[in-house]
């Protein structure tokens, strides 16, 4: 069978039987493909794509357009909308996601707003493992970012510490606390650490120790400047002040000519400011 056929496959043969369906509406139900089977149950490892299909039950003598969507579990339907003509069955393929075990539904609703489900169970197979990155470090101007990767089959609630060093000692200094999220197989988050007492002039080192359950923990370091140009560049600008002061020749005397007078004078050398004093 192509690809395409099984994409959306609609039988146009009258329909005999039909499974029992877990909600069924007037004049159709939602049921599981394949069989007598009363809910969909799906089991695999962690991040797999695992494939079933749903079917859509028309046993009344006209036409019933329906809207797929799924509840509590990651469902993508191969068509979310369909129209099933009378007396025939609509079989739709769609994928789920496993990255931890959870229990929801599929839901079909009409043009009427009925309304019918099926139950779904997914379960994730194989070794725990707990593991985390902390990725994209990253200091500004008053806060700290960073990514955070689970790279485990394990759902994690990591705990974050933050520690900096300047030139002259330690200038940030933060214990180990809970974040508030909740980081799935597979994911990522971008995170954000304020800091808006940073130092104003200061060379610094951040690192940054994530841990969670299981033996789960990273580090990352960032190494950041502050420099308030605000102050530079008014200290520069009276640097240059005072230097073209330095630069303005004392007026000659007036008075009887010497042979001295009439050396040529020697040529001065222009002298670029860069803020340096010698």
């Amino acid at each position: 069978m192509s690809s395409a056929a099984r994409v959306l496959l609609v039988s146009l043969l009258l329909v005999m039987t039909a499974a029992p369906s877990a909600s069924a509406a007037d004049g159709w139900v939602l049921v599981p493909s394949g069989g007598a089977r009363p809910s969909f149950y799906a089991e695999g490892v962690p991040g797999a794509v695992l494939q079933d299909t749903v079917s859509v039950v028309n046993r009344s003598g006209r036409v019933v357009t329906v809207r797929l969507s799924g509840s509590g579990v990651p469902v993508v339907f191969a068509a979310d909308r369909v129209r099933v003509p009378a007396r025939t069955r609509a079989d739709v393929p769609f994928t789920v996601s496993a990255h931890d075990d959870r229990a929801g539904e599929i839901v079909a609703r009409d043009q009427d707003g009925r309304r019918a489900t099926v139950p779904v169970r997914l379960r994730v197979g194989g070794p725990a493992l707990s593991a985390l990155t902390v990725e994209h470090l990253a200091v500004g101007a008053d806060r700290i970012t960073y990514d955070l990767v689970n790279r485990g089959t394990t759902v994690l609630v990591p705990s974050l510490a933050v520690h900096a060093d300047g030139v002259l000692g330690p200038v940030l200094d933060r214990a180990p606390r809970a974040l508030p999220v909740r980081l799935r197989p597979g994911h990522r988050l971008r995170l954000t650490e304020p800091w808006p007492d940073r130092p104003a002039l200061d060379s610094v080192d951040v690192r940054l120790t994530v841990t969670a359950t299981g033996g789960a923990h990273d580090s990352a370091v960032a190494a950041a400047r502050f420099v308030p140009w605000g102050a530079v560049t008014g200290a520069a600008g009276a640097v240059a002040a005072g230097g073209a002061l330095l630069l303005v020749r004392r007026p000659r005397r007036r008075g009887r000519r010497t042979a001295d007078d009439e050396a040529p004078e020697t040529p001065r050398a222009e002298v670029e400011l860069t803020g340096a004093v010698t």
